[in-house]
């Protein structure tokens, strides 16, 4: 009985216990489910407002896309309007290796079926392949006919990461004529990617898209003037991440015309007149370092590196003796011979080592410690003031002034002229050439015995031998120094640098360096004795008739020692053996327009060979004609002295007859 009265305080004791935990849990659940659209308002709060703007740019990047627009290229012109470089628009096949599906040999394999893949072509994508990204658009064929671009077009299911784009090219409409100077432009590889990563960030964003680059010559060294401003369109895309239509865009700005110094009527000339000889000629305009003519010969077409080039055209241009990459203008560098003898005149004057009537015998040879300097022939030419030292060009004369100057004093002054130096030309790669000294020796060698400078060592200086070696442009910008009267300028090749928007052009001269102090009847001294030399002396037949006066130098410089007292002997020399010719030369006498060094290698006798050429620059330049056929054969193959067939009017001689296309 007493526990049945008990019961219902224990039922109530459990059911307040219930009570108590169902209330803690439901307050737990209520807790959870308020932190939970807690955390959802705070991430929305973030989502929403904190993250608002960057979340709403990355969901329109996903919606659209921003794609580079790389300018046309700039123009490069001659100062007469020629276009030496241009632009021009193609179809292009193209692979993407990342997007293709299957083996990319078997996919090239079945592409070669329906359009035609040879095997230059296999190579240079290989070639590309290696240099470049898995995700970058590479060309497998170049220059699409419309007929092929259909035909792909209509299989183009088949092929997935293969597409047909329009690409700009370059073109070089003058071919192989000027080709050292303006240069040409490839494809950006690994070691120039590399190197741009330097340059400013702004200048790095402007190469967005951009997957050529100046190589060589005038391409090079303008490039960020030639390259342009990189536009953009702004392109909404599908989810398989096609363009479905543009949304907003800004033009790319075209890079700037290059308007060069060059006549290329006149460069294609002198590149016709050496003929297959090896060489180089720079004509320079002594009033401001403008350069008329620079050619380098043998040249090389650059439309072959436009593309590619393949391997068979880089095997026979990379492997030939002749050398044609080298820019020899620029890089080749040759003992000057008897060139030198002016500036030795010079320096002897300056210093008062000798004056114009000091008489020196010239008997055919001369000795100096035991060793027998030999003179031109076995003949001398007896009694020689300075002037009938240059018209007859005395050695013996010059390898005594040549001692008594000594190396140190011949070094101090003739570096103001540009030897030994860069004439800081606008182009890379310049070489400095040597001009000797003491001090260049002791840097120069290891050993002592070898630092030391010998007496013997001054004496074939003084006739442009020895350790002497300069480049053509040194050389014709040394001669406009000193027909000038020591008016001095760093050689310049582009004119004028044109807005193609604004059409502003920006005149783009070479610096005006310090004059040299040249006593005014000095130079006229060397300036007679030069014009000498084509009325009385070593270039006389070559000059014969000339309508214009006119001052040179003939030099004939040794590309290979000769062993003391032997006599030189051409045909028992190997032709890389044989000597060089030079000549150097002014026009007209009276105020000097042009200067100008030439060299034709292994070709003999200054007059000969070299001495022909400049005769017919200055009837182009001075005289307005074209050497006919038969003067133009004569001078190729070095058999010319003065014109002897009748020439035609320069103005009368057209581009298209050069290959040279027209005016824009």
């Amino acid at each position: 009985m007493r526990a049945e009265r008990g019961a219902p305080v224990t039922e109530l004791r459990d059911l307040e216990r219930e009570l108590d935990r169902f209330n803690t849990r439901l307050l737990a659940a209520a807790f959870f489910v308020l932190l939970c659209f807690g955390l959802l308002g705070w991430r929305l709060v973030v989502l929403q407002v904190v993250r608002h703007d960057e979340l709403a740019e990355r969901a329109e990047s996903n919606r659209t896309a921003v794609v580079p627009v790389v300018p046309n290229r700039g123009l490069i012109l001659d100062r007469n309007g020629v276009v030496l470089a241009t632009n021009y628009s193609a179809y292009t096949l193209e692979i993407t290796p990342s997007r293709v599906s299957g083996e990319l040999d078997a996919v090239i394999d079945s592409l070669a079926q329906v359009l035609r893949i040879e095997q230059r072509d296999r190579r240079r994508f290989k070639r590309l392949q290696d240099e470049s990204k898995r995700f970058e658009s590479l060309p497998i064929r170049t220059k699409l006919s419309d007929e092929e671009v259909a035909r792909f077009m209509a299989q183009r299911y088949r092929f997935p990461g293969v597409d047909v784009r329009a690409r700009l090219f370059r073109s070089y409409p003058a071919g192989e004529v000027g080709s050292h100077l303006i240069g040409y432009i490839g494809r950006i590889n690994s070691a120039e990617q590399k190197a741009m990563e330097d340059w400013d960030d702004e200048v790095l964003a402007n190469y967005r898209g951009t997957e050529v680059i100046g190589k060589l010559g005038l391409e090079q060294r303008y490039e960020q003037q030639l390259h342009g401003t990189t536009g953009f369109e702004q392109v909404e895309t599908s989810a398989g991440g096609r363009a479905v239509r543009r949304l907003n865009s800004h033009p790319a700005t075209p890079g700037n015309t290059l308007v060069l110094s060059i006549d290329i009527k006149l460069q294609a000339l002198v590149e016709q007149l050496f003929g297959n000889r090896r060489g180089a000629l720079v004509a320079i305009d002594p009033r401001n370092g403008e350069v008329l003519a620079f050619v380098s010969k043998p040249a090389f077409d650059p439309n072959l590196f436009v593309d590619g080039i393949d391997v068979e055209s880089w095997r026979g241009l990379n492997e030939s003796l002749d050398k044609p990459l080298l820019n020899r203008a620029l890089r080749g560098t040759y003992p000057p011979g008897s060139t030198f003898k002016p500036f030795m005149a010079i320096a002897a004057l300056n210093t008062g080592k000798r004056g114009p009537g000091t008489i020196v015998h010239d008997g055919g040879s001369y000795n100096f410690g035991g060793h027998v300097f030999r003179s031109h022939g076995d003949h001398g030419l007896g009694p020689v003031d300075m002037r009938r030292s240059i018209v007859a060009s005395s050695n013996v004369y010059y390898y005594s002034l040549a001692n008594e100057l000594g190396v140190d004093l011949m070094h101090e002054q003739l570096l103001p002229f540009g030897f030994g130096r860069k004439t800081g030309i606008d182009l890379d790669g310049e070489v400095t050439g040597l001009l000797p000294s003491t001090a260049w020796k002791k840097r120069a060698y290891k050993k002592p015995e070898q630092q030391k400078w010998y007496a013997g060592e001054t004496i074939s200086l003084g006739i442009g031998q020895g350790y002497n070696n300069f480049t053509m442009l040194q050389l014709a910008s040394a001669t406009a120094t000193l027909v000038s009267g020591g008016q001095r300028f760093e050689p310049r090749l582009v004119r004028e640098i044109r807005n193609v928007v604004s059409q502003v052009a920006m005149p783009v001269s070479g610096e005006a360096l310090a004059p040299l102090p040249l006593k005014p009847e000095h130079v006229a001294l060397i300036a007679s004795a030069m014009h000498g030399v084509t009325q009385e002396g070593t270039s006389t037949r070559i000059f014969a008739g000339a309508p214009y006066k006119t001052g040179g130098k003939t030099g004939t410089a040794q590309a290979v020692g000769v062993r003391a007292n032997e006599k030189y002997n051409a045909a028992r020399l190997s032709e890389f053996q044989r000597d060089h010719s030079l000549y150097t030369a002014f026009a007209p006498l009276e105020s000097p327009r042009i200067a100008l060094a030439v060299v034709v290698e292994n070709a003999g006798f200054g007059a000969t060979a070299a001495a022909p050429i400049a005769r017919r620059v200055f009837d182009y330049l001075l005289a307005g004609q074209w050497p006919s056929d038969e003067d133009m054969a004569a001078t190729r193959e070095g058999r010319s002295v003065a014109p002897t067939g009748t020439p035609r009017r320069a103005d009368e001689v057209t581009l298209t007859e050069l290959g040279l296309g027209g005016a824009p």
